[in-house]
């Protein structure tokens, strides 16, 4: 697998100078386009977060409520900390 080298990011620069050096530049390019290739699979994966998807679902009931409204900036919603709290606590950002 071919790369072109001004279209890697810092960090994927980075690996490939290390590696160039630490084996040697044709060595090194050809583990690279190995890792390479892997990372591009892995991230080619889209997992999505479970807990959004409970917030959306919670929340998909009040879509057509013409009254409620979450603002321009939105909510921060965290769990209650302390002794004998429970709940959450919702803060306009």
């Amino acid at each position: 697998m071919s790369f072109d080298e001004t279209d890697l990011t810092k960090g994927q620069l980075r690996k490939l100078n290390a590696l160039r050096k630490a084996v040697g530049d044709d060595l090194g390019k050809e583990v690279f386009a190995k890792w390479f290739k892997r990372q591009a699979k892995a991230m080619n994966i889209d997992e999505t977060d479970p807990v959004a998807e409970k917030l959306t679902a919670a929340l998909s009931k009040l879509e057509k409520d013409s009254t409620f409204r979450l603002g321009n900036k939105g909510y921060t919603v965290r769990r209650a900390r302390g002794q004998g709290a429970s709940g959450f606590i919702v803060t306009k950002n």
